[in-house]
Formats: C-alpha cells, sequence, structure tokens
C-alpha cells in the first residue's frame, strides 16, 4: 500500500507570505489578502482539495535586520503588511465544513488567560477546527514593540514552559465537563461548584483566575510548533501534535526529522504521535516543458533584496553585508538557528551563495520546489515522504489562488490514483481527523491530559 501523504498550506495575512517578491506577478491576487473574498475563495479551494488545514504564520514584529531597517521589507512585502490573522479565520469557517485552521501565537508576546480566550473563542467558531502553532518570537523588532528587551533562545523556551501549563490548566481544567449546564428551569447557565480557579505564580507569569469562556469542542486547539533547535525540538517532542519542518536538501529534512521523532518517544510517547509536514512549494503544469518555463519566469522575476529581507529576519543575519556571489557561513544567533543550520553546517556537501539563497527563499522558503506535470510532481512528493520519513507537506504558494489550485485540481488527483491520498475527510473536530487517537480531547501520554481533571 502506497504511503499516505497529507497536504496543510502556508499562507499569512499579507501581501507577501513566502513569495514575497512576486504578489504583483500577474494574475497574483496575494494584494487581495486585505478582502473576505480573498479568505473564502482560498479556504474554498483547499477543501475542493482535501487539505487538513490552512496554517496562518505571523509575528508580531517587523523583519528590519536586512541594512538594519524595515524598508526593504516595506518595499516588496516581506511579511508587511501584516493582519491579525484570527481575524479571518471566522469567515473561512463558515464558508467550508471540515478544513482546518492554524493560527500562529507567539507566547513570549501573549498573555495567557487572554490568549486562552481567544483560541476558546476560535475553537467555537470553527465547530471544533483550530490549531495554534506554538511559537515563541525570533525576531528582536517584536520586543521593541513590546517595550521589553531581547530574549535569548533558549530563555523563551522556559517561559514556553510556564506559558503552556497555564493555558493546559485553563483550557483541561477550569471547566468540568457540563458545568456550562444551561439549565433553563433555575435560570442556571453554569454551575459554579464546577467551574475552578487557576492559580499559577511562576518566574515569568503569575494568574488567579477562571477561563473565561466555557469549553470548546476540543478544549485545547490542535497543537502545532515549529521549533527544530535543539531545545525548539525538545520543546515540540513534549507538546506538539504536529511539526512543521523545513530543508533544501532530502539529507537535512531527514536529519530533522529523526531527531524529532527520537525526543518524542524520549518524551513518553509514540514515534507516531506527531504529524510531520514539511515546507515545499509546487509549480504545475500540462506539460514538463511548461512547468518548467513557469519556474524560470517566476525566478526571472524575483528582487532579491526581498527574499534577502525575509532570510534576514528568520536567521538574525544582516545579509545585506554579502556580496551575492559570496558564499553563507555558519554564525550563532538568537533568531531560528535551525534555518541558519539547513544552509550550513547540516549538509556540508551543500555551499549556499546569498545569490541561490535569495532566490530559493522567493519561490518559496527553505523547501524543496516541485517542479513538472502532476505524476511528475507526485513523484517528487513520494519519493521525499519516503526519504525523509514525514507525513505530508506544508504548501507554500507563489502565485494565489493558481498554486493551490492546482494542487487540488491536477496533483492531489493522481495521489488518489496512486492510492496515496485520502478520498475524503474524516468526520469530527481536527484533532479527530489529525491524531492518532481519533478523539477530540488531549489524551495521555500527551502532558497537557493531565490537567483535565485537575484545576
Amino acid at each position: 500500500m502506497a504511503k499516505q501523504i497529507r497536504l496543510n498550506a502556508f499562507s499569512a495575512a499579507t501581501p507577501g507570505s513566502q513569495a514575497s517578491s512576486l504578489w504583483n506577478y500577474p494574475g497574483n491576487r496575494a494584494a487581495e489578502y486585505n478582502t473576505t473574498r480573498y479568505w473564502t475563495d482560498l479556504a474554498k479551494i483547499l477543501e475542493r482539495g482535501l487539505f487538513d488545514a490552512l496554517f496562518l504564520a505571523d509575528s508580531t514584529g517587523a523583519n528590519n535586520v536586512y541594512a538594519g531597517s524595515e524598508a526593504a521589507a516595506l518595499r516588496r512585502a516581506v511579511a508587511i503588511p501584516r493582519l491579525d490573522p484570527a481575524m479571518v479565520i471566522p469567515a473561512m469557517a463558515d464558508a467550508t465544513t471540515h478544513l482546518g485552521f492554524g493560527i500562529t501565537g507567539t507566547l513570549t508576546y501573549e498573555m495567557p488567560h487572554l490568549f486562552a480566550r481567544k483560541m476558546t473563542t476560535l475553537d467555537h467558531l470553527t465547530n471544533g477546527r483550530v490549531g495554534w502553532n506554538i511559537v515563541t518570537g525570533y525576531l528582536k523588532s517584536q520586543g521593541t514593540a513590546m517595550g521589553q528587551n531581547a530574549i535569548d533562545h533558549d530563555r523563551r523556551y522556559d517561559m514556553a514552559e510556564e506559558f503552556m501549563e497555564i493555558v493546559y490548566r485553563l483550557w483541561e481544567g477550569s471547566w468540568e465537563e457540563g458545568a456550562a449546564c444551561r439549565n433553563r428551569e433555575n435560570g442556571w447557565f453554569a454551575d459554579p461548584s464546577r467551574v475552578h480557579k487557576v492559580r499559577f505564580e511562576g518566574e515569568f507569569f503569575k494568574t488567579e483566575t477562571i477561563h473565561l469562556s466555557e469549553p470548546s469542542i476540543q478544549r485545547t486547539p490542535f497543537l502545532y510548533q515549529a521549533g527544530a533547535s535543539g531545545r525548539g525540538r525538545a520543546f515540540a517532542g513534549k507538546h506538539a501534535e504536529g511539526i512543521f519542518v523545513g530543508g533544501p536538501s532530502q539529507k537535512v529534512l531527514a536529519d530533522q526529522v529523526a531527531k524529532l521523532r527520537a525526543e518524542c518517544v524520549a518524551q513518553g510517547r509514540g514515534r507516531d504521535d506527531i504529524q510531520i509536514y514539511a515546507l515545499a512549494t509546487t509549480i504545475v503544469s500540462d506539460t514538463e516543458v511548461d512547468a518548467k518555463n513557469k519556474y524560470e519566469n517566476y525566478r526571472r522575476n524575483v528582487h532579491h533584496e526581498g527574499g534577502l529581507a525575509h532570510l534576514s529576519g528568520l536567521m538574525g543575519i544582516d545579509l545585506s553585508k554579502y556580496s551575492l556571489d559570496e558564499p553563507l557561513k555558519h554564525i550563532e544567533t538568537d533568531a531560528m538557528r535551525s534555518v541558519v543550520e539547513s544552509y550550513t553546517s547540516a549538509d556540508p556537501n551543500r555551499v549556499w551563495t546569498i545569490r541561490e539563497l535569495a532566490e530559493h527563499q522567493s519561490l518559496g522558503g527553505r523547501g524543496p520546489v516541485f517542479v513538472g506535470t502532476a505524476p511528475q510532481v507526485s513523484d517528487q512528493m513520494q519519493e521525499w515522504a519516503e526519504a525523509c520519513d514525514i507525513d505530508g507537506f506544508n504548501l507554500a504558494y507563489i502565485i494565489a489562488h493558481e498554486t493551490y489550485e492546482d494542487v487540488a485540481d491536477k496533483v492531489v488527483p493522481e495521489l488518489q490514483r496512486r492510492g496515496a491520498y485520502p478520498a475524503r475527510y474524516e468526520p469530527g473536530s481536527l484533532r479527530e481527523k489529525l491524531s492518532p487517537t481519533h478523539k477530540p480531547h488531549l489524551m495521555a501520554p500527551h502532558p497537557g491530559a493531565q490537567y483535565r481533571t485537575a484545576p
């Protein structure tokens, strides 16, 4: 039996997601990002293609590492301007039935009890289809925007552990099952004896409150994570149910995945308790020649400063200081260490010039670009899935919404013919669809499950 492949879509509430510098390419709808129709059209396309979810990346800071300012990011729409991604989800949920929605929440700059309410609200309004991409933040501009000093990489994960305990306690333990009794006879909406106060005092956070919202279908949203540094992998192995990874070669990706699955086992969970999605981009056409021509047209139209402004922010390295044909060397940073490693120390057999990095980033990010007919792209997907031990792909777009239409209408039917892709959605919440437990709530041995009966 063919290995099953899952698909997730990668976007952001901005005209420049991964392929930032191509927002003005003919036919690209990315500049419509600030309209409801843009998002509902996208959601319908993804549901037609049986995508698991739409992942909305986000950050509360601007990319200002490149040349020391936001100028390049503003010129090329490198994740700015940007809307609050939470606001676009209800409209998409109303336009679909099964598609999940992953939203990025940077816990370093959130208040736990307010964030818990926001996610519970979204889980109610999506009928249990919301997920949380847990990030700790990597841009120094996020800290300065919040009036805070920069927090080093590992310290952010110390904060994250406290944050997770608080939101688990709120989501899982504050309201007992049935506490929202809706008793019309005596006029009680909730039974106070079954609603418990959460008290927590740690190094970073302190709270004393009941959860402000009654429990949603999933209680805790489906948990995604994208950290691939040593500390990030340990955090993901403990908490994540879905993990987003990225690497420009099979070697880099396979090494990441092996370490992530080992961390999951080390935390007392099964190696397959997590769904791992690798970043990738597809360029599909009816003939191989047409597909390659599309790729070359895209490549010729990218603006190097757009890709480099994006990578500079991810890496914490000002790439404007390099010449285009200079090779990138490994530098230790407090930004996304896994991105630096992907292009340097993780694969000693591949040396990337700054020009190559700019063009690769501008065509979907640091993952592979699959180019060809639907059968050829399907071949490449199956090869990478097998070689890297991944569950599927987190697909970025180049042209909105053409990239996803080509996948939904050409690649998905081909994978289905091969028995490598589902023919329909499973029923239920996002967790019921994706978790090996097929239950709506967190279940042991996941650490969040221990708070289910303990306030």
